[in-house]
């Protein structure tokens, strides 16, 4: 986001638009932020966030296809990474960094896995 510090990378984020459910925000905002296709969307968690007075809800889903094309102005960057090779994170506290700790200590992710999302 280019609200971020300089080499920060982070999960991506959006809203849900009236008449939406969740699930749909979630292919949407994916679809919107970085050209790809998902499917299986799946609960993580929630976490209070005091911007605008929200509640963050985190889920994961499964890559289905496309390339990575950052939309100009709301995404500065986006890439696959393997564990041993990820860029600078959110804070531990924050929903994204559970999501991505969570992520990495299932799969135990290794540079041969083409769906390495961080």
């Amino acid at each position: 986001s280019p609200g971020f510090p300089q080499g920060l990378y982070s999960v991506l984020a959006g809203f849900v638009e009236p008449g939406e459910s969740i699930e749909e925000a979630v292919v949407r905002e994916v679809r919107e932020e970085v050209g790809i296709e998902v499917t299986n969307v799946r609960y993580f968690g929630s976490q209070p966030w005091p911007f605008p007075n929200s509640l963050m809800i985190g889920f994961t889903t499964d890559y289905t296809g496309g390339d990575l094309t950052p939309e100009p102005g709301e995404i500065e960057d986006a890439g696959w990474y393997t564990a041993d090779d990820l860029p600078q994170l959110p804070p531990k506290i924050s929903i994204a960094r559970a999501m991505i700790d969570d992520f990495v200590s299932r799969r135990g992710l290794d540079s041969e896995d083409p769906e390495t999302p961080a």
